[in-house]
């Protein structure tokens, strides 16, 4: 059968099951027609977009709560009177307990649905940012910041799975790119929100800037009635004319659904068979080939070193840098860090447009040698020119470029990576180790930010992160091969080839020369 006379077929399908909305009314929600004989559906992709940006709110959620602890722990101190060492418990704490959330997500996602498990997220995050804000003590702190840790984590692990899962194929690099965008633009929110309400007593302050982070979660409470179920969960409840009404709504060709769908309906079919290999899978990268063991140390090992440089406890505790560089008053300490998000957030645009034009390994050199840079810089001014106006202003602009560096580069192309480099059968599971890794990187560095301060100064801890940046250059050259314009096949071979990771540096010609050899 032709694709118009498929697409033709399935126009038919679609009317049958719609047959109660007017000719007037389907034409403007995403109803399907015949164009220069190609069945096509006009606003599918401002509905996938839209789907996208909702579903993304719980990024926010995320970015949202790193922004806002910044400034609010200085007025929780002050109110609560907590020592420092709860201090660190409660920031960094957050990355930690996220990773229950992360764990329990896919099981939940596969019984109640993907969009119900964002719904589920929201409104435990809500519940925890609702505790925490009306806490009297630290306890009370504790277990809302233990809440919102799950629902957070729940929302991180389902986004990125149902925005790829609904997005054509056509454009889903550019969308599962969205979380990223929307976790930097919840930063930004949130040191806003610190700018915007420190000037309230301290008793009640703190407590709105957290209050304030319930707000997506009640936008993403009305999402529930636009987006629609994920197609690929709908067929595996065997709901089969749901998944092809979700996938005439998401697809421009209409032509091309049929075809999706029995795609969905084949991989549904093996999916018990997949799961029965899960063990296998688990021994395999315990005991790992040599191709996979240079996977698992490069996604690994990209993912770890995203965090060991300190990018969370920069974001955390920026209002602490600026103080020991010389910003007195609060005010104006949380005023610098608006400079930080803005910065963080241009520049995850800017690496979401050079991804896929300059490449990986380009950026990642970039990303980490400028890192390098201004982490030792930073390390040398908190050192010596602290309370000097060149200090402070040194050490602002250290700030913001480790972190435009940071978002360039290492920040999204982590992710990328990983998802890149492993095989089908291990992606799922080798992924969860490098998250996991990632998550208690970022909790350890954060809940120790403070104690470090105190035994080697501030200005000795970021040698140190300048240090660890160092070794990711040279992990970089070593283990990240180039994946631009490269299949998921040629990746593979790649890494399975011992001769091409003999000599050091993987260059981005071995690709081509190992296919020709194959």
């Amino acid at each position: 059968m032709s694709l118009q006379e498929n697409g033709r077929g399935a126009l038919r399908k679609y009317r049958s099951m719609n047959s109660d909305v007017s000719q007037d009314e389907d034409v403007c929600v995403s109803y399907p027609f015949e164009e220069n004989g190609i069945i096509r559906n006009r606003s599918s992709s401002n509905y996938v977009m839209a789907c996208s940006i909702f579903a993304s709110l719980n990024s926010v959620l995320l970015g949202y709560d790193v922004g806002v602890m910044s400034g609010a722990i200085l007025f929780i101190q002050e109110d609560l009177k907590i020592s420092e060492v709860e201090e660190e418990v409660f920031v960094g704490i957050l990355s930690i307990i996220s990773l229950l959330g992360s764990l329990a997500g896919g099981k939940t996602s596969d019984a109640i649905g993907r969009k119900w498990t964002i719904a589920f997220a929201a409104m435990v995050f809500q519940l925890g940012a609702g505790i925490m804000a009306l806490a009297s003590s630290f306890t009370v702190l504790i277990m809302g910041r233990l809440l919102a840790g799950i629902g957070m984590g729940f929302g991180v692990m389902i986004t990125p799975v149902y925005i790829a899962e609904i997005a054509p194929t056509v454009s889903r690099g550019s969308l599962t790119s969205f979380p990223e965008i929307f976790i930097n633009l919840g930063i930004l929110l949130g040191y806003i929100s610190n700018y915007a309400f420190s000037g309230l007593p301290a008793h009640i302050n703190w407590r709105i800037m957290l209050a304030v982070g319930i707000l997506p979660s009640i936008f993403i409470g009305g999402a529930l009635f636009v987006i629609p179920e994920s197609p690929r969960w709908l067929v595996m409840q065997n709901r089969i004319d749901e998944a092809r009404s979700v996938l005439f709504r998401t697809n421009e060709n209409a032509g091309e659904v049929e075809g999706k769908l029995a795609e969905i309906q084949e991989a549904a079919r093996f999916m018990i068979k997949d799961r029965s290999e899960d063990k296998a899978v688990w021994r395999e990268m315990l005991n790992p080939t040599p191709g996979v063991r240079r996977m698992l140390i490069t996604g690994c090992g990209i993912q770890m070193f995203q965090q060991m440089t300190g990018i969370d406890a920069t974001v955390y505790y920026s209002p602490t840098i600026f103080k020991h560089a010389g910003i007195r008053g609060n005010t104006q300490l949380l005023a610098a860090t608006v400079a930080v998000g803005f910065t963080k957030t241009i520049f995850i645009l800017i690496a979401i447009l050079l991804i896929d034009k300059a490449g990986r390994k380009p950026l990642l050199y970039v990303s980490t040698i400028g890192m390098t840079v201004c982490l030792f810089t930073l390390g040398l001014t908190l050192s010596t020119m602290g309370n000097s106006m060149f200090g402070i202003s040194l050490a602002i602009l250290c700030v913001c470029g480790n972190v435009a560096f940071f978002s360039v580069g290492i920040g999204p192309i982590c992710w990328v990576v990983s998802s890149e480099i492993f095989p089908l059968k291990l992606r799922a599971q080798a992924s969860a180790i490098g998250s996991v890794g990632s998550r208690v990187s970022s909790g350890i560095i954060a809940m120790s930010f403070l104690s470090v301060n105190h035994a080697i100064t501030v200005g000795g801890t970021f040698l140190v992160f300048a240090a660890i940046s160092a070794l990711s250059v040279a992990f970089v050259y070593k283990y990240v091969p180039e994946t631009k314009g490269k299949s998921l096949e040629q990746i593979e071979l790649l890494f399975q080839n011992d001769s091409y990771w003999e000599d050091g540096e993987v260059e981005l010609q071995d690709v081509q020369h190992l296919i020709q050899r194959e």
